[in-house]
């Protein structure tokens, strides 16, 4: 695979609309193994000049890809999402940077089986986000977790390239 997702050519079993959001889902997925999967705890949790930890941006990419894609499919968050949300910016954690990574690379995967199984035709469905019920569509919310994630997995990156001692 090139080193850049998108100019390793079609991904298997992707229609066209959505290979743009899986190109950028995968290539989160490579730079996370890459980057953050063997940070020691201190590195994990250590917050440069106020910024957030690389575990704040994991569980975030693992929680908001979860809620989301909730959002696509059209159903309403549980109290376990609502619970997980809640955790987000714990301080501490028992989990090490190999499992938050694998949290994280697990919700992406969950994100990518939709984007390959989602008919083209439901693509505009109309969809609802959160307790205000802001409207959007399933293509939007596609759209959206793919930059979300990415913009975090930018951010994991440049922490850690702050926090390597």
């Amino acid at each position: 695979m090139a080193e850049e997702a998108w100019l390793s050519g079609k991904l298997e079993g992707f229609a066209p609309v959505v290979m743009p959001a899986a190109h950028a889902l995968v290539q989160a997925i490579n730079d996370l193994l890459k980057t953050a999967a063997d940070l020691t705890t201190e590195e994990l949790y250590e917050k440069p000049n106020g910024a957030a930890s690389v575990a704040f941006h994991l569980r975030h990419i693992a929680g908001s890809c979860d809620r989301l894609l909730t959002y696509a499919q059209g159903k309403d968050l549980s109290a376990a999402q609502f619970g997980f949300l809640k955790k987000e910016t714990a301080e501490t954690s028992d989990s090490s940077a190999a499992e938050l990574v694998g949290e994280a690379v697990s919700a992406i995967d969950e994100v990518l089986v939709f984007c390959k199984t989602v008919s083209p035709d439901a693509l505009f469905e109309e969809r609802f986000v959160g307790r205000k019920r802001l409207a959007t569509s399933v293509f939007g919310l596609l759209f959206h977790i793919a930059e979300h994630t990415a913009r975090h997995v930018g951010q994991v990156t440049t922490t850690v390239k702050i926090v390597r001692k």
